[in-house]
């Protein structure tokens, strides 16, 4: 899924942001496949994830709740995690690995790191995908560290306004980082914004 791809920043800040999503295939096994996206869910919480998302439904804050979430998800959805640090995505790759759901799971992070995850639990992956960055009039582009939060919505839907908005907040004392960008991550349908990163990237620039 290339909404994945284009999140920007330092190879530090990117080894704190990973994408788990999971989807059944349309017509091959959607039939039946809500409870197996369900336990997909169930197993990015066990492991502590970050964000939930739901494609068809919304994030975790669109659905009011996680426990919604899992009740609500359907056949033929795509379903997301976020998750923060490399011994977690391990755990959810060894749980998915002895869960065996004949779905597809896609992971997004540092490709490196991904393999050695993947080679952790015995596994190889199936497909690599890179993004060839940006082309055109890249000068039009917002400044790399605005990016970098941005780039966390695949689907561009965070405005690049918003983002200064909320770090300006955080500058003058009137919401925290944390705060900052669980507000981000509202209009992030999907659910694949990283807020726990995006926390200390807002942090950090609040500072200048």
């Amino acid at each position: 899924m290339t909404h994945t791809l284009h999140r920007v920043g330092s190879r530090e800040s990117l080894q704190g942001d990973w994408v788990f999503l999971c989807m059944p295939s349309k017509d091959i096994n959607h039939e039946q496949s809500g409870p197996k996206l369900r336990r997909f869910l169930e197993l990015c919480l066990k492991n502590n994830c970050v964000t939930l998302g739901d494609c068809r439904k919304g994030n975790e804050y669109h659905q009011l709740s996680r426990e919604n979430m899992l009740n609500n998800v359907e056949d033929r959805a795509v379903v997301t995690a976020t998750f923060n640090n490399k011994d977690a995505v391990i755990a959810m790759i060894e749980d998915l690995k002895q869960a065996d759901l004949g779905l597809s799971i896609v992971i997004s992070g540092l490709v490196d790191e991904v393999g050695e995850c993947c080679a952790q639990t015995g596994l190889k992956p199936h497909t690599v995908e890179h993004s060839l960055g940006r082309w055109g009039k890249t000068e039009k582009l917002p400044p790399q560290a605005i990016l970098e939060i941005a780039t966390m919505c695949g689907h561009s839907m965070i405005a690049v306004n918003f983002i200064n908005e909320m770090i300006e907040k955080v500058k003058k004392g009137k919401t925290t980082a944390p705060a900052a960008a669980a507000e981000l991550f509202k209009p992030c349908m999907c659910g694949i914004f990283n807020t726990d990163r995006a926390a200390k990237l807002i942090a950090e620039m609040a500072k200048r």
